[in-house]
Parts: structure tokens; C-alpha cells; sequence
């Protein structure tokens, strides 16, 4: 099992110089990945709680923001050489889909395929619609931006016909380094989340799992891939354990067949992040 970390950088701690240092310490480290978050804008009430939290509120600092995932990867990837970086996760319905198969087969290019593309439906109703996009049919749009966006990025000439977008005699270099295109790792814990892994897939992501939950979504996982007659040998579970975590409790993970677990890197003060980075090496130097 390889394991990676969560970041959701923020201003104005998150400087270039926080950023370069941290991502090159990783590395050096031997952490496998770093995976960041998105969100573009925020609001100070939502119609939706956030799920990652218990108190439903995105742990924004007063005055701070978090840092657009696309130019921060595009940062990381010129000062390291191993690291790989994903989304966890890329909020696809909201955005217009050209721009971002352009962005993501950019970063894979310059990055020398290093980029996993992590993809959720959202859950903030007001985001979605401050984006320009309905909030209630977010999720089949979302197959539909896919789908056009895996023929970008395959495809010599792509012609499509979508309900919302469609292309004619449409070109898009160049293609990603990794053969098929960026890996993308789907998100969601609903039926339609785990029939849309199991269909576009090459992984899926649970964000914020214990134990007894990963058992639970590998299950579902399991029904929906073989429904679409496919199995865990092409497919990989990426999972983000709650923050308190132990040898034990890596090693139990792994024992559940998750691939590569990806720690909260937690507060971004210099001593908080010694201090989680130490239990990170002794974490992998357990496994090891």
C-alpha cells in the first residue's frame, strides 16, 4: 500500500516558499502522492453542510482562501521530479470541460505523466450555481464532461454530440503522457457515484473513512464493478482515513485491500506540520 497526503493549501500561510519546501520534503521522504482539494469561491451559509467536517463548515481561516488545485500542481510539479499529484477531488459538473481536458493534459505533459484526476459531483449548491450550471442535474453532466473529455484526450479528431456541450472536427494537443489519458479516480458515496467509478473509472476515492465505512463503500464498489464487468485488477481504492491514525490502523487499510491511503496533512503552521510529517515517516517506515 502506498500512502499519500491531503492538502488543502490556503493563503496566507500556503506561499510559494511553504508550498515548494513542503512538496520537496515529501518527496524526499518517499510519500507517494499529495492530493488537494477544490473550491473556487465560498459563502458564509450553504444550502448543503459540508461533509467533511462535523460541524458542516469547510475549515477556512478567517481572511484565507484555498489555492486553485491546477496552477498550484503546475508549481509543485517544476520543483519535483517523483511526487504525484491528484485532485481529491476536481468538482467536473461546474466547470466547462474543454478548459479543464486542457489544463489536466497540460499538467501530465509537463509533469511527465504525474497526475491522477480525481472527480466528484459537488455538494455545494451555491458553487455550482455561482459556476453558471443547475445544481440538481450536476451528476449527468458530469458523465457527459467525461466522456468528452476522455475522447480529448484519445481521439485525433473528436466529434460529440452531448445534451450540454458539442463538438465538431475538434483537435486537442498535446495528448497526456499516460497512455489512455489521466488516470481519473471517481468520488461519491451514492449508488450513481459508484456506478459512475465502475463505468469511467480507473479508482475511486473515499474521503474522510473509517474502517467499518471503507468495508462498507468496497462492497458497493465491488456490485457496481462487477455489473460493469470489471474487476479490482484494473481498479484501485484510494481512501482518506479520519485524522487520528496509528500503525495499526494503516496496516488494517491495507489489510482491506485499500491501494494507496492518502493522511490529512492537518494545520499548515511550521511546527504542526513537523510534527504530522514525523508520524507520517513512522507510519511508512511500519509498513516498510
Amino acid at each position: 500500500m502506498k500512502i499519500g497526503l491531503f492538502s488543502t493549501f490556503m493563503s496566507p500561510i500556503a506561499d510559494p516558499d511553504m508550498i515548494q519546501a513542503f512538496a520537496q520534503n515529501i518527496e524526499a521522504m518517499g510519500v507517494e502522492s499529495l492530493w488537494m482539494g477544490e473550491h473556487v469561491v465560498l459563502f458564509d451559509k450553504t444550502s448543503n453542510p459540508y461533509p467533511g467536517s462535523r460541524d458542516g463548515k469547510l475549515p477556512v481561516p478567517d481572511g484565507g482562501g484555498m489555492l486553485d488545485t491546477v496552477a498550484t500542481f503546475g508549481f509543485i510539479a517544476g520543483c519535483t521530479s517523483t511526487l504525484r499529484l491528484g485532485t481529491g477531488i476536481t468538482l467536473l459538473p461546474q466547470r466547462n470541460p474543454i478548459y479543464t481536458a486542457k489544463e489536466f493534459t497540460t499538467l501530465d505533459w509537463l509533469s511527465r505523466g504525474r497526475i491522477d484526476f480525481g472527480i466528484g459531483v459537488g455538494w455545494c449548491q451555491e458553487e455550482v450555481e455561482a459556476c453558471g450550471y443547475s445544481f440538481h442535474d450536476r451528476g449527468a453532466r458530469c458523465d457527459e464532461f467525461i466522456e468528452v473529455i476522455q475522447k480529448l484526450w484519445t481521439d485525433p479528431v473528436v466529434n460529440f454530440e452531448g445534451k450540454t456541450i458539442q463538438l465538431k472536427d475538434c483537435r486537442m494537443d498535446p495528448k497526456p503522457v499516460q497512455t489512455g489519458g489521466v488516470p481519473m479516480i471517481i468520488g461519491g458515496h451514492s449508488p450513481a457515484g459508484f456506478k459512475r467509478a465502475a463505468k469511467y473509472g480507473a479508482g475511486w476515492y473515499g474521503f474522510q473513512l473509517n474502517l467499518a465505512q471503507t468495508e462498507d463503500m468496497k462492497g458497493a464498489l465491488t456490485l457496481a464493478l462487477n455489473q460493469a464487468g470489471r474487476s479490482w485488477d484494473d481498479f484501485e481504492l484510494i481512501i482518506t482515513p479520519p485524522y487520528q491514525i496509528t500503525p495499526d490502523l494503516v496496516k488494517a487499510y491495507e489489510d482491506l485491500g485499500v491501494d494507496r491511503l492518502i493522511l490529512h496533512l492537518g494545520s499548515q503552521k511550521p511546527d504542526r506540520i513537523t510534527e504530522r510529517l514525523t508520524l507520517v515517516s513512522d507510519l511508512m517506515a511500519a509498513l516498510s
